[in-house]
């Protein structure tokens, strides 16, 4: 339960970067929704690691490239389930703001996320 807890503390900290970068990028960049989240979400996908491994769950026992690698398998395949989910909800119901379907998207990838962070990449 406490790692639940660590995990849930840390994707919330991942979700703020994710909708701040996303923010900053709409608003000052000519990046659309669709470019600028690819941007935040890989800005998040780092974040997030750094305080996965030093946080919720430690270091694994494998390197760091190992470790990298796993989590990064993890992170852009959960990634790739919520830009999609981002991007069906923009484009099917276009009065949504980028940041509704972003909160949508971000909380359904996230049982996903810890499944996979935890059985695959943290674990000891």
């Amino acid at each position: 339960m406490k790692k639940l807890l660590r995990f849930g503390i840390v994707g919330t900290a991942g979700f703020l970067i994710d909708a701040a970068v996303l923010m900053l990028l709409l608003k000052t960049t000519p990046l659309g929704p669709f470019l600028a989240r690819l941007v935040a979400i890989a800005v998040a996908l780092v974040c997030t690691w750094f305080l996965n491994r030093s946080f919720t769950f430690g270091a694994s026992r494998h390197s760091i490239a190992v470790e990298g690698f796993r989590y990064g398998s993890v992170g852009i395949t959960s990634a790739v389930v919520n830009y999609l989910l981002y991007s069906a909800l923009l484009i099917s119901a276009p009065m949504l703001t980028p940041f509704a379907a972003l909160v949508v998207a971000s909380i359904a990838a996230m049982a996903f996320s810890f499944f996979g962070y935890s059985r695959f990449v943290f674990r000891r």
